[in-house]
């Protein structure tokens, strides 16, 4: 009788665990993103702090106070400023392309007819045998991303304030998050219910993860975006902040990477004729952009995540289409979580086995 009694109790306060989770995460379900970029960045920035702690002992929200000014000036007003100048490139471009100024549908035409003949029967005789259907559905495509990049570049303008509400409520929980983090970390992995050998390891994989995908995804394609962009700049290009930005996204995705930006380009340059800066764009491409991931990688990660490029690919596509540009952490980290857990079952599972015979 007390057993079964400890069992409604148990199974009533894990409901009610359950349910009062829920509605919390109701409650702040608007704060989400901030929160979640809260806590990436008081995990990436908490080696700062402890230094700082270690020259200020005793006083910890000093030290953190100084850290979100770091942050606030090294990370925040940087992304808004590029933030501000890329939604300019776009509208610029989308409006040129309204007025007629850019011709996507003449250009691809340009490339088309530069190509050899065989090329160009193979071309057509794969599906584009009307070549200028081709060219105006992706003129249309290209279009109607401009015309959304504009819209939402709008949107956001108009949203100004809900936007700075969420830069406030992160940096403020970053805050905290930082000053609390070594009391907060470990209550959280000992509160989870699992073996605590099992949840250290999870946690362990949890900060390799998300470390290595901001440290070394992160900075290594804005790295190449920047690289990018001085290389469309240097051959004349147009909005070549807008093609950085592109090219850093590109960058994120392992196997595609910023080559599928600048590749086409260089196509576009040579078929056009502009054979120098075609030439430095692949050679950018492939002996600094291209280089440039091998070289910083190791460097700013460290250490090996242990996920497959290809299921890097899979789940950091899947990531943003779920929840937008947080799906860059998101994804690789749900991938490297399933990919553990499923590692520490199979060891389990082999330990059992190998301790029977000797049962």
């Amino acid at each position: 009788m007390a057993i079964s009694r400890q069992r409604v109790e148990n199974g009533g306060f894990i409901l009610f665990l359950v349910l009062i989770t829920a509605g919390l995460t109701a409650v702040v379900s608007g704060f989400l993103t901030a929160l979640l970029w809260a806590g990436l960045a008081a995990l990436l920035f908490q080696p700062i702090f402890q230094r700082l702690l270690r020259r200020w002992p005793s006083r910890r929200n000093t030290s953190a106070a100084v850290t979100i000014l770091i942050i606030t000036v090294a990370v925040v007003i940087p992304a808004l400023v590029l933030a501000s100048l890329v939604i300019e490139q776009a509208a610029g471009v989308y409006g040129q392309i309204r007025s007629g100024q850019i011709n996507f549908a003449d250009y691809f035409l340009r490339v088309h007819n530069a190509l050899p003949l065989r090329l160009q029967h193979l071309l057509d005789s794969s599906g584009f045998d009307t070549f200028e259907r081709a060219q105006s559905q992706i003129s249309e495509a290209i279009s109607g991303s401009m015309s959304v990049l504009a819209r939402r570049a709008f949107a956001i303008g108009a949203n100004a304030a809900a936007l700075f509400l969420a830069f406030g409520v992160g940096l403020y929980v970053t805050f905290f998050l930082l000053r609390d983090g070594d009391t907060i970390g470990p209550a959280v992995v000992n509160a989870l219910p699992l073996e605590p050998s099992i949840a250290q390891r999870l946690s362990d994989k949890f900060v390799s993860v998300v470390r290595a995908t901001i440290k070394g995804s992160g900075v290594v394609a804005l790295v190449q975006g920047a690289l990018g962009a001085i290389t469309f700049w240097i051959v004349g290009l147009p909005a070549v902040i807008l093609w950085g930005m592109l090219m850093a996204v590109a960058a994120l995705l392992p196997a595609i990477g910023p080559t599928i930006i600048w590749g086409p380009v260089a196509v576009y340059l040579l078929a056009t004729g502009a054979i120098w800066q075609a030439i430095l764009v692949v050679l950018s491409g492939v002996l600094v952009i291209g280089l440039a991931d091998n070289i910083l990688r190791p460097i700013l990660v460290g250490r090996d995540t242990g996920i497959p490029d290809w299921l890097v690919l899979v789940t950091t596509l899947g990531g943003i289409d779920l929840v937008g540009l947080s799906g860059i952490v998101v994804g690789p980290l749900a991938g490297a979580l399933f990919i553990t857990g499923w590692q520490i079952l199979g060891e389990q599972r082999r330990g059992v086995k190998a301790a029977a015979p000797a049962a």
